[in-house]
């Protein structure tokens, strides 16, 4: 019916597509693991349920609210209309400080308690994130 070289070209065409799929599909979820989303505390607070995947909190750090309990940095972010508790055990950039913008990356816990893996606040005294201006902005 069709030659040896109708279907060789149809052989290597379907090992292409074959190869190209589980390229694309290797990919996609190596890069499923990797993803972070951004939430205020006000969208924590409207969750309908806890998610256990890694996320990132912004907002602004209430004055006040810095206390370091054994080794243990605990302090509040804020989006002036909602709050969530943040519990921390590192190293914390320099610019971190009370009234300044944050942004901090690891777990929920529940909706008023956030523990952290890392702090991201590497910017001068102008810049906010992206994120948490928007946040705000919004807001």
């Amino acid at each position: 019916m069709y030659g040896r070289k109708v279907k060789l070209r149809f052989f290597y065409i379907l090992l292409i597509l074959v190869t190209l799929a589980l390229s694309v599909f290797l990919i996609l979820k190596s890069l499923e693991e990797n993803v972070v989303f951004f939430k205020s505390p006000t969208d924590i607070q409207i969750l309908p349920e806890l998610s256990k995947s890694k996320i990132r909190i912004g907002g602004m750090v209430k004055k006040n609210s810095i206390n370091i309990v054994d080794k243990k940095l605990n302090f509040i972010i804020t989006d002036f209309k909602n709050e969530i508790n943040v519990v921390y055990s590192g190293v914390v950039p320099n610019l971190f400080t009370e009234g300044k913008g944050v942004v901090a990356e690891g777990y929920l816990k529940d909706k008023s308690f956030f523990s952290a893996t890392k702090i991201l606040a590497k910017h001068d005294e102008n810049y906010m994130p992206p994120e948490v201006k928007a946040a705000l902005e919004e807001k």
